[in-house]
């Protein structure tokens, strides 16, 4: 899980292979992150441990659906309720479900959320040696 991401309340991770979350990213609440399942293919169902990637600056909102072996690209945002179930592309917005693309995310002229350690750890000094009112 990469510097600066969170997992909020009740998400659901079910990890039979890896999952690899960057930087700045929110896993919201109730979101669920399957990434495991089986061959249906093959009449033993033998187990499938597929990767999943979750890019830098990815939002996931509340009660999306991960499904496994999906890659979702820095900087896109994964709408309420989706169900993801192919990769999304960097920097859009997907909704529905299926998931499909909606539009690109504006992420233009937006403020960064991005701190280097030196900068973060001024901020925390800064809170530290402020009297609460």
């Amino acid at each position: 899980m990469g510097a600066y991401s969170t997992l909020a309340d009740n998400v659901e991770v079910y990890n039979l292979g890896p999952i690899d979350i960057g930087d700045h990213t929110v896993i919201s609440q109730n979101v669920h992150l399957c990434n495991g399942t089986h061959d249906y293919k093959d009449p033993s169902l033998p187990l499938l441990r597929p990767n999943m990637t979750i890019g830098s600056g990815v939002w996931v909102c509340a009660d999306a659906f991960v499904g496994p072996g999906v890659t979702i690209g820095d900087n896109s945002l994964v709408g309420a309720r989706a169900v993801v179930t192919k990769d999304v592309p960097a920097g859009v917005i997907v909704g529905g479900n299926p998931a499909r693309v909606l539009k690109p995310r504006p992420l233009g002229g937006m403020p960064s959320c991005r701190r280097d350690s030196e900068e973060a750890e001024t901020v925390s000094e800064h809170a530290r040696a402020t009297p609460a009112s």
